[in-house]
């Protein structure tokens, strides 16, 4: 029986959004009038189920679901017939598919997406602070920072931030240089927020020197000069002991190296 503005029901386990795009994309093909789409969500048992179709069928109304529990995709298919509803099943056909293709089993945990999506916006948002909180800017920003990275120059500061980040860690950095003044914002966060790097002297003066090569700079000016490499070496470390924060030395070794021994304090560090 063809109705004015036929109805679909979109029974889920989780939020249902899924069902529902699908359904309004199909809908979209159709010159057919208003299309009224109704949500059940969050169904959790049986009952629920079963509950939802004499709702539907109360109706006469089409069903289109993605349930990922079997037991609820088995009891909806039982009273759906029971029933003589329309049904449709979004999920069953492509989990079935992807089991066989990747021959793996599906996990049947609704809502999986959204804590998926939670983690990339998570990720995002630790960018987007690692941006904005890069190489000193915005000091009043430190205390909102899971970690605080403090050093000299070329130390790699950014890119440990920058690589923290995409764990989902909001990683601001702030170099330490004899001129200039301490933020008073740095001195307040945790000791155990705070992540000191070192480095060996001839290296970071190789470094240095590569970094001024780069610029077309000459190689003879203070920055690249050992004496002062020391001296910034030994301001850093006076620094860093006076916040009382853990100190990794960053010598011939790799961002994720470094980041490995950071992500190790931090967690150490969570329950403080």
């Amino acid at each position: 029986m063809k109705l004015e503005c036929p109805t679909i029901y979109i029974l889920s386990d989780s939020i249902g959004e899924t069902g529902e795009l699908v359904v309004r994309a199909a809908a979209s093909q159709f010159n057919a009038g208003q299309i009224d789409v109704r949500r059940i969500p969050y169904l959790t048992s049986a009952k629920d189920v079963e509950d939802a179709l004499q709702e539907v069928a109360a109706c006469r109304a089409a069903v289109v679901y993605t349930l990922v529990r079997p037991d609820l995709r088995e009891a909806l298919t039982a009273k759906a017939a029971e029933l003589n509803l329309m049904c449709v099943d979004v999920m069953g056909p492509i989990i079935g598919c992807l089991t066989v293709v990747t021959g793996r089993t599906p996990s049947h945990e609704p809502g999986l997406i959204h804590k998926l999506d939670e983690a990339y916006f998570s990720k995002m948002e630790a960018v987007n602070f690692a941006v904005k909180y890069d190489d000193g800017k915005q000091p009043w920003g430190l205390t909102k920072a899971d970690l605080v990275i403090v050093g000299v120059s070329r130390t790699s500061k950014t890119p440990l931030c920058m690589y923290l980040a995409h764990k989902g860690i909001k990683a601001a950095n702030v170099p330490l240089v004899p001129e200039v003044p301490v933020p008073e914002d740095l001195m307040a966060v945790p000791p155990h927020k705070v992540v000191g790097l070192t480095i060996n002297p001839a290296l970071l003066h190789e470094v240095r020197r590569e970094r001024l090569k780069t610029l077309g700079l000459a190689e003879g000016v203070d920055y690249a000069s050992l004496e002062r490499i020391y001296q910034e070496l030994d301001h850093a470390q006076r620094i860093m002991h006076k916040i009382g924060c853990p100190i990794v030395d960053v010598t011939n070794k790799a961002v994720e190296e470094t980041a490995a021994k950071i992500l190790e304090l931090y967690q150490r560090g969570a329950g403080k």
